[in-house]
């Protein structure tokens, strides 16, 4: 199991080091998604487990820490969630939410709404967050 993380890590920072020059402007407006119970417990990119209770969510660009406002636009509902996984991966969608995240902006009946990202900051650096 240790191996398993280990090769979980390293797939996530070279995923990390290739992608971050590509890295999403601090506004970026689109479709947002939610993913909960089919991936709770299990690692995500970042190489932590992801936890769909929590306030997290999964980007394609954005470096793992990376800490976003999400606003809903139809009503103007802002959340915030920091990037530990990567996604999502149906075209046209911009960002995937923790079920929690989704809850909150009331999207889990719908499944997905229009909203914009704003980037306000990082834990990559902060005393007892993991830089991967």
């Amino acid at each position: 199991m240790k191996i398993l993380l280990k090769i979980a890590r390293a797939f996530a920072l070279v995923s990390a080091l290739m992608i971050a020059p590509a890295a999403a402007a601090n506004n970026e407006c689109g479709v947002a998604s939610w993913y909960g119970p089919g991936f709770h417990g299990r690692l995500a990119a970042s190489g932590e487990r992801y936890d769909q209770n929590a306030m997290t969510a999964a980007h394609k660009s954005l470096p793992f820490g990376t800490i976003v406002n999400v606003t809903r636009l139809d009503t103007n509902e802002t959340i915030r969630v920091r990037i530990t996984d990567r996604g999502p991966f149906i075209r046209g969608r911009i960002i995937d939410l923790s079920r929690a995240a989704a809850s909150a902006l009331s999207m889990i009946g719908p499944g997905v709404a229009q909203v914009r990202i704003s980037v306000v900051g990082s834990t990559a650096n902060l005393p007892g967050c993991r830089n991967t």
